[in-house]
């Protein structure tokens, strides 16, 4: 199981939010350069990248920096999140050096975009499925739908996807503890590999997680910028487990 650092980007900064709240940022960096470094320097084999204003405007914004980072970081594995809601902006992350897309919002309201993405680019693109009260939410976590994480995964069962994220909204930035149920009932219902995503805030949740031995990663975001543990910690609980 990968530790996956995350660097969500606000206005150019590295931010994180508490349950994906906008107006409730905490700005720890304003450098996103110099943090991708940092993660890759202590080991990290996949930096996790989210375009949050790029989430609610629909449309890549913080783009030019992360293709800067890609460009520097030319041989390390990156995926990109936010905003991506057409083929368009999906394979020009591709082409600018972006291993992986995450694309969410679309597989509800455009999954013919994404079996076709699929087709053209297998193994390439990350199913991002943020869930609150056990339904989906698009649109940067601002619209609801009926549609559970399960139907949703169902309705792309077969297509060459890389990965699925699971988010249990409520759990992002609170620093209580991952959704590891709803994340391994997710896990099992479907043979695509699942990253665990939220709330991760201490060692004892990095263990969980890793015993369950069905995780390809989980991706950390406030316990590592506040140091609730470091990264080589985490590495190390894993290799244990």
């Amino acid at each position: 199981m990968l530790v996956i650092p995350a660097i969500d980007l606000k206005d150019g900064k590295c931010v994180r939010l508490r349950e994906g709240k906008m107006d409730q940022e905490t700005i720890f960096s304003e450098d996103p350069l110099s943090i991708a470094e940092s993660w890759f320097a202590q080991g990290a084999e996949l930096l996790h990248i989210v375009d949050l204003d790029g989430a609610i405007q629909g449309k890549p914004v913080n783009h030019e920096i992360i293709f800067e980072v890609a460009a520097r970081f030319h041989d390390k594995r990156i995926q990109v999140g936010g905003g991506i809601r057409n083929f368009e902006s999906a394979s020009k992350y591709l082409e600018n050096g972006l291993e992986r897309v995450i694309v969410g919002t679309s597989a509800v309201e455009d999954p013919s975009m994404l079996r076709n993405f699929c087709k053209n680019y297998p193994n390439r693109l990350v199913l991002g499925i943020d869930a609150r009260d056990g339904l989906v939410k698009t649109q940067g976590w601002l619209q609801g739908s009926n549609i559970t994480p399960a139907d949703l995964v169902k309705n792309f069962e077969g297509e060459p996807i890389a990965a699925i994220i699971f988010t249990d909204i409520s759990k992002d930035g609170m620093m209580s503890g991952p959704n590891i149920d709803a994340t391994l009932d997710l896990a099992r219902k479907t043979d695509i590999p699942v990253i665990a995503s939220g709330g991760v805030s201490c060692l004892e949740h990095i263990v969980e997680l890793a015993n369950e031995d069905i995780f390809e990663g989980v991706i950390c975001g406030r316990a590592l910028y506040e140091n609730s543990f470091t990264f080589e910690e985490a590495s190390e609980v894993i290799k244990k487990s």
